[in-house]
């Protein structure tokens, strides 16, 4: 039985660069468990030291995430695709409207970029 395992690019230098990695698992805890000791270095990456997935990755089994499914315990077949995703920092920039904190009042200057002046 091969599951298809999609490693996100954050984690890929684990990996030597592959972006996906086959692997024998009958649930998604051994198939994690099968990753980390082949990867050493993705140990901590995806789980914590009692072996949960961390809240800022998520797990997904054939496009669902697994907190929908039954979890760790999730069962893999035999071509199932399994797809780690941490999440993303970051997000819009000072100018943007969407950064403004909406509470605050209209021309109050609340997330607005600052601009120098010229001389």
């Amino acid at each position: 039985m091969s599951v298809q395992v999609y490693i996100p690019t954050p984690f890929r230098r684990a990996t030597n660069d592959r972006d996906r990695v086959s692997l024998d698992a009958p649930d998604v805890k051994a198939l994690l468990d099968e990753l980390e000791e082949r990867y050493g270095g993705l140990k901590g990456l995806i789980r914590d030291e009692q072996g949960a997935v961390h809240r800022h990755v998520n797990v997904y089994v054939n496009n669902e995430a697994i907190d929908a499914l039954e979890g760790l315990r999730t069962p893999l077949r035999d071509g199932d695709e399994v797809s780690i995703i941490p999440a993303l920092a970051g997000g819009a920039g000072a100018g943007d409207a969407s950064s403004r904190d909406s509470r605050a009042p209209i021309g109050s200057g609340a997330g607005r970029m600052r601009l120098p002046l010229a001389r």
